[in-house]
């Protein structure tokens, strides 16, 4: 028998989610149920393209629920009060000396649900942030990544 995976989570990301499954479940499923009778009004399925489109998109968001429910169903919430702020851990806020653009950057470590580099919130299963974990300020990190290699050194972790 196959395990869950396990997803930490901090509160902030767990109430996202569960924000998104309550869209979801309330909101997007009376949309494709109404766009699904629209496309049944039109008649022959087997030429009707928004038939079709609409069956997909359903499909869609009921694996989203699902995936959604098993995550919220394995989910360990991360007490913010107990990270600590000597070793990065999910739920840390880290900033870095990035070598490759010579500044300083603030990365955010979260679980892959929450990750959003949009906002510097990094996965810790990413190469950059797998290899934040456990670290200290002071320490340097190179990173394997597309482009090659990327050199970090910790200057501040705090949450």
């Amino acid at each position: 028998m196959s395990q869950s995976k396990k997803y930490v989570m901090t509160y902030e990301g767990l109430k996202k989610i569960e924000g998104e499954l309550e869209y979801l479940k309330t909101v997007k499923r009376k949309e494709i149920t109404e766009k699904i009778k629209v496309a049944l009004s039109f008649g022959d399925l087997s030429e009707n393209s928004e038939y079709d489109e609409a069956k997909n998109e359903q499909a869609f968001i009921e694996g989203r629920i699902m995936q959604i429910t098993n995550m919220l169903k394995n989910a360990t919430i991360i007490d913010e009060s107990e990270i600590s702020k000597d070793i990065v851990n999910v739920g840390s806020i880290v900033k870095v000396k990035d070598y490759e653009f010579d500044e300083e950057v603030e990365f955010t470590i979260v679980s892959s649900a929450e990750a959003d580099p949009m906002e510097n919130k990094i996965s810790n299963e990413s190469p950059v942030g797998k290899a934040l974990m456990g670290k200290k300020v002071g320490e340097s990190i190179e990173v394997q990544v597309p482009d090659g290699v990327n050199k970090y050194d910790i200057l501040e972790i705090r949450r």
